[in-house]
């Protein structure tokens, strides 16, 4: 047979004759096929029409019809996805071996290292375990324990996805206690698995609830469940809680107290009685009745339920050090938590901590707190923070001498009025404004100010200048010009610039202090800024200072301070790698350059200069008690490398501050003297490194005063005498002159500072500049407080470095 086209019919058809399909270029008359109803169509060889594609003698497919084959495929799709999962199940389920949970070490101490990764801090022991038979466990115990974790043990098959769900719903609006994970997924994974917080962890911990619930009787799992749990105050298993908290065995626990352990699964130091009594009872409530709703507690006996009696705290530190490195041991659990962490995972799952602070480092500043404190009275308290601007990496840290039990106060989290450290933040402020340090103010001692009529602001030790740039009087701690600056710039603006360089929050967080929930700088009682925010009157923390400073340091980018670098189990897998946060850019570069700029000075004029000429920016501050006293003094300072903050004060600001000899303290006496030791010592054999050597920033926004005419020349001088110049400086401190005796021989003898109290912020009411008006009202003092300290008393004097005489 010869070839043919496709297109040709072969043979005669029968019936009626039909005009042949068109060709591509169609003929006159010729149709195209509807739209939608299939694709081109030729001639069969039968003579017959045909989809290209599809059988002769097939109509195309509907759209319907279409819909249904997609249906169709992809349902076999997920079917075959379940059968694949389906056998990956079973084999990962069938290679799945649980371990006897009677070889099973039930805590692994978890240990804290320094910065080096091999130095040991801390190891969290004192482990208190006594294992018990379910037996030897009351009924009411166990009742307590199920209703605050898992009603359904008895008949869940180990896991309960619904159950995650409808605790993390109840947690959110407050209902049941009930937990996201079932008692056997929550033994599992402190018994079995590591901390990890991943999905395979998870998905582990599934596997191993389910065969490890068709492997044991539910009695065996609770059982080993209530003797691995941890409950706080060291005490691991029911048994040792029940004498930890009630002085009896587990078998003779009441419901009512058994509901009080149960509590504390969740989280056993946030819902200690002790710690926080509200909240433990409020859950405690909770707990009885989910068993009065299960019928485990009659509804007369839950009527008459009242707490029981909480035995207090004994004296044991769980292991955290009793020395000074015990408070970075708290910082850094603190921070674990912060992220997740459990204290079941924290206290008994073998962690490896690796901290951020050098030993070396550490050591540096015990020596120098050591050193310099050597002598003074014992009623002195003193923190240091040094932290890597870099990354916000804490490199020491220093907040007492007790890290556990009685007496612990971390000093370096005491909330104090920084007096004139905080006057970088102000110039940043004007800097970003358009006002250059070189930009000139009246620094004239006293001055009155619209804000606080017939209350002037005076300069320390009577120093005085009509017209001094903006770094003179950084220098020289000019009051005058930097509360005129607050005032200028605006108190808010400043405020806001020191809540993103220093990572303060809007208001001050829970912590047992006199200013819980209270607006961070601000007045305790009006909730207003004013500008004596310009010269320290609002309090601040020593970690604050050192992380503000740091943002300076950095180039304006603010990084969070944190304390843990690494954490892996005790196999080594690791669980957490941090190297400090990406960071924001709070000041632009330039303001930064100019703020490090205009600090150069003050480490020279206070006395506090480094070895070798390392070049430092630094700043003073003193807060006044009184005319006579101080009760808070500062010394902060930092290198591109490392930002370093020291405090000292009393446990109560009313109390004044004084050396052994009954010397009033300045921030560049005592205080700096260990910051200054400090930085010599870690940064000896360091790169040094430069500092900005002149201003970026020009002009000025036209309210600045005219420079001084130069000084006349006078005929009488003699040829052995200098010209004239300016005064010299005043130091901040008159330590400075019992320190250099043999120099005052020269000069011109320093007059001590005067500082004042202050009898309000001069905001009455809004707290905005311009605000006060006489007879308005007035602001109470505020209340600075150290962790376990006293506060000021009402009525007492405001304390604040304004150095102002009060008239009238």
């Amino acid at each position: 047979m010869p070839p043919h086209d496709e297109t040709t019919p072969v043979g005669p058809r029968g019936g009626p004759a039909r005009r042949p399909a068109p060709g591509r270029g169609g003929t006159a008359g010729a149709r195209r096929p509807a739209p939608g109803r299939g694709g081109r169509t030729t001639a069969s060889r039968g003579g017959a029409v045909a989809t290209r594609g599809r059988p002769a003698g097939k109509a195309p497919r509907t759209r319907k019809q279409r819909r249904r084959r997609r249906l169709k495929v992809l349902i076999g799709a997920f079917a075959g996805l379940l059968v694949l999962l389906g056998v990956f199940v079973g084999v990962v389920y069938a290679t799945t071996e649980v371990p006897d949970p009677g070889s099973v070490q039930n805590s692994q101490t978890t240990v804290v290292y320094y910065a080096d990764g091999t130095t040991e801090m801390a190891r969290l022991g004192d482990e208190n375990r006594t294992n018990v038979s379910l037996a030897e466990i009351s009924e009411p115990a166990r009742q307590a324990i199920l209703a605050a974790e898992n009603r359904n043990f008895y008949s869940d098959p180990g896991i309960s996805f619904t159950g995650i769900v409808r605790a993390a719903w109840n947690n959110l609006t407050g209902g049941s206690t009930q937990g996201g994970s079932t008692i056997t997924q929550q033994y599992v994974k402190n018994a079995f698995l590591t901390q990890d917080q991943t999905f395979s962890r998870k998905f582990q911990e599934l596997f191993l609830a389910v065969k490890l619930d068709n492997q044991y009787e539910k009695d065996d799992i609770l059982e080993n469940y209530l003797n691995t749990i941890y409950f706080g105050r060291g005490a691991y298993g029911i048994e040792a809680a029940a004498n930890t908290y009630f002085g009896v065995p587990a078998a003779e626990l009441t419901a009512q107290q058994g509901a009080v352990l149960a509590v504390l699964v969740r989280s056993p130091s946030r819902y200690d009685p002790e710690n926080d009594p509200q909240g433990a009872q409020d859950r405690w409530n909770l707990v009885l009745d989910a068993m009065a709703d299960e019928g485990w507690l009659a509804d007369a006996d839950r009527a008459a339920s009242v707490y029981p009696p909480v035995l207090p705290k004994a004296g044991s530190t769980l292991g955290i050090p009793a020395g000074s490195e015990g408070l970075v041991v708290q910082r850094a659990l603190a921070e674990l938590e912060a992220k997740g962490y459990d204290e079941q995972q924290i206290r008994a799952g073998g962690l490896r901590i690796t901290t951020t602070v050098d030993k070396p480092a550490q050591d540096a500043a015990l020596a120098a707190v050591a050193d310099v404190m050597e002598g003074e009275p014992e009623g002195l308290r003193e923190a240091l923070v040094a932290i890597d601007p870099r990354t916000g990496a804490v490199r020491a840290y220093y907040g007492g001498p007790t890290g556990a039990g009685d007496g612990a106060i971390d000093y370096a989290q005491a909330q104090r009025q920084p007096g004139s450290s905080v006057k970088p933040y102000v110039l940043a402020t004007a800097l970003e404004e358009g006002i250059s340090v070189t930009a000139r103010r009246d620094g004239s001692s006293p001055q009155e100010f619209p804000d606080r009529p017939n209350l002037p602001v005076r300069n320390s030790g009577g120093a005085s200048c009509g017209s001094c740039t903006l770094m003179e009087a950084m220098t020289r701690s000019l009051n005058t010009t930097y509360y005129g600056l607050a005032y200028e710039v605006g108190a808010e603006a400043v405020r806001q610039n020191i809540l993103e360089a220093a990572g303060l929050p809007e208001t001050w967080a829970p912590t047992g202090s006199i200013l819980d929930g209270k607006a961070t700088l601000a007045d305790p009682e009006t909730g207003g800024t004013g500008a004596s925010i310009g010269i320290g009157q609002y309090e601040m923390r020593p970690i604050d200072q050192a992380h503000g400073f740091a943002t300076f340091a950095s180039g304006g980018v603010e990084h969070e301070p944190f304390f843990v670098s690494r954490v892996t189990d005790s196999e080594g897998a690791v669980l957490l790698e941090f190297a400090g946060d990406a960071g924001d850019q709070v000041f632009p570069a330039d303001v930064a350059n100019d703020v490090t700029y205009a600090l150069t000075d003050v480490a020279d004029y206070s006395r506090r200069s480094l070895a070798g000429g390392r070049e430092v920016a630094s700043k003073t501050g003193t807060q006044g008690l009184n005319a006579q006293d101080n009760s808070d003094a500062w010394m902060v300072g930092y290198t591109p490398s490392l930002s370093t903050a020291v405090w000292m004060g009393n446990d109560s600001p009313n109390d004044p501050i004084e050396t052994a000899g009954g010397a009033i303290i300045y921030g560049s006496g005592l205080p700096g003297a260990i910051w200054q030791q400090f930085m010599d010592t870690v940064l000896e054999g360091t790169p040094e490194e430069d500092l900005p050597n002149r201003p970026v920033i020009r002009g000025d926004t036209g309210e600045g005063v005219p420079a001084p005419a130069p000084a006349p020349r006078t005929q009488t001088q003699s040829p052995s005498t200098s010209p004239p110049s300016a005064p010299a400086p005043q130091p901040e401190t008159d330590e400075d002159t019992e320190q250099d005796a043999p120099d005052q021989q020269t000069q011109v003898q320093p007059v001590p500072e005067q500082p004042v109290p202050v009898p309000g912020t001069g905001q009455p009411g809004t707290g905005q500049p311009g605000a006060g008006q006489p007879g308005g009202n007035q602001p109470v003092p505020n209340q600075p407080s150290v962790p376990g300290g006293q506060p000021v008393q009402p009525g007492a004097p405001a304390p604040d470095d304004t150095e102002e005489q009060p008239t009238g």
